[in-house]
């Protein structure tokens, strides 16, 4: 099914692996958008939902923040939040509830406000507020738009001295890399040769726990995601070393046919100690839960390996879709939801 060019085109018919497969031109994308802060900036807070605050994830591992940043998943902000917080809200639609509420609440707050949208009501009040604007090109499923909002974080973080300087370029330099290693992940590549679409096959018909270390969780995360809204596939995700002292006794015991696909992203990057308690782990747990499928992303970076790992487990959620028969753009069950929330 999966080396069925025909097959492919007439399920995924909205070419979301067409989108996938040029993810890495996103982290090229200019912004000329200027940011003078009328304050000191002690702190960065995220407002954001679904895909338009699933990039943020990555700054927590790459290339990380001077200040502390934390990510608002809600109608409101965190109480710190004040004149010294740079807040940026962040939605692909520019029409997310939550992170419309968050920006009234920041705005009461006083807090410096920057706006990253594809367009909305959130682009339209930036405009008439005046608030500096990264605009995303839209056209795609915001899950999809994940690189242009991290060149976006960068294009505004790196001149406030807010992420290490150089970020930009060793962004740009990982996006030609990322170019050269996806060939391997393409439709046109058999089943045989596609580490992929393997991975899907051994996916199917089964709910999919995403594990990883700290510094892979955000393509762990994506992962997960895409998971959900493209193969519209049950899926959870969790991380070393929390996964320890919870989540591990959770396979212990019954049922011993567990309905689930273990994946695991191990980098040779993570803490040693992480990296043992990945292999400690999986002979403690052997017979108890299903054997992991380990993913171990190409790179010599962290950058590099989290831009690997994303666009590996985006391919493999999309083949998923194909083997579940359903297109893998298409959210229509978060659309009715939206209408039914009123």
């Amino acid at each position: 099914m999966l080396d069925d060019l025909k097959y492919i085109h007439q399920k995924d018919a909205d070419d979301a692996l067409g989108v996938v497969g040029k993810q890495y031109k996103q982290l090229s994308q200019g912004y000329d958008v200027s940011f003078e802060p009328s304050a000191p900036i002690q702190n960065v807070v995220l407002a954001g939902m679904g895909g338009s605050a699933l990039p943020a994830v990555f700054l927590k591992s790459w290339p990380t923040t001077t200040v502390p940043f934390d990510i608002a998943r809600d109608y409101v902000v965190p109480s710190f939040v004040g004149p010294n917080t740079l807040f940026i809200s962040s939605s692909y639609s520019g029409n997310t509830e939550e992170t419309l509420s968050a920006l009234e609440d920041a705005e009461s707050k006083g807090a410096q406000i920057v706006v990253i949208a594809a367009g909305g009501k959130l682009a339209d009040k930036a405009a008439e507020k005046g608030y500096p604007t990264f605009t995303i090109p839209g056209g795609i499923q915001p899950r999809m738009s994940s690189f242009y909002f991290l060149a976006a974080f960068i294009a505004l973080l790196e001149p406030l001295g807010l992420v290490p300087a150089g970020s930009r370029s060793e962004l740009d330099a990982a996006a030609d890399w990322l170019a050269k290693q996806l060939a391997s992940f393409a439709p046109e590549v058999a089943t045989d040769n596609n580490p992929a679409k393997k991975l899907a096959l051994e996916l199917m018909g089964k709910s999919v726990v995403v594990y990883s270390g700290p510094l892979l969780f955000p393509a762990a995360n994506k992962f997960k995601i895409c998971c959900n809204e493209n193969a519209k596939n049950v899926a959870w995700v969790n991380q070393y070393p929390e996964f320890n002292h919870n989540e591990f006794i959770g396979w212990s015991s019954h049922p011993e046919d567990k309905p689930y696909a273990v994946v695991e992203f191990r980098s040779n990057l993570e803490h040693p100690r992480v990296q043992k308690r990945f292999t400690v782990a999986e002979q403690l747990l052997s017979g108890l839960r299903p054997s992991p499928h380990v993913v171990e992303p190409i790179g010599e970076t962290l950058l590099q390996q989290l831009l690997w790992a994303a666009n590996f487990g985006d391919y493999v959620s999309l083949y998923l879709a194909l083997l579940n028969g359903i297109n893998p753009t298409p959210v229509d069950l978060v659309e009715r939801f939206k209408v039914s929330l009123g």
